[in-house]
């Protein structure tokens, strides 16, 4: 069964680590997702365009709820890029945090492997 393909999408500034974390987990044996990390500062002159090839790309757009990511540009530019294109999409937050979600970027879920398997399973 191939895996379902994700792209990330998370506070380029602040939650890094909550990228490496998803990333360690998509290479666990079990796991029935990939990713591929397209990880790019908006300094970088057409991460736009490349953001969306990506998205376009993926299976489902998970957004990674830190702090501030409802604050981030680049995480706001890239959830409306997933919605006009109509991907699958949710927001992952970490059990015993309650960040601010963002409006129109899907369902917050809590970080348990089991919803990660449910959640990104074809």
């Amino acid at each position: 069964m191939a895996k379902t393909r994700v792209f990330v999408s998370y506070d380029y500034e602040h939650d890094s680590d909550l990228k490496d974390t998803l990333i360690a987990q998509s290479k666990l044996p079990d796991s029935p997702f990939s990713i591929n990390d397209l990880s790019l500062s908006e300094k970088v002159s057409d991460w736009q365009q490349k953001a969306r090839a990506a998205i376009e790309k993926c299976d489902v757009f998970v957004l990674l709820l830190g702090n501030h990511a409802h604050q981030a540009t680049g995480v706001r530019r890239e959830a409306k890029m997933a919605r006009q294109i109509g991907k699958r999409r949710f927001q992952l937050r970490k059990r015993g945090h309650n960040p601010k979600p963002l409006e129109g970027v899907g369902e917050v879920v809590a970080w348990k492997w089991k919803n990660l398997k449910k959640w990104l399973t074809d």
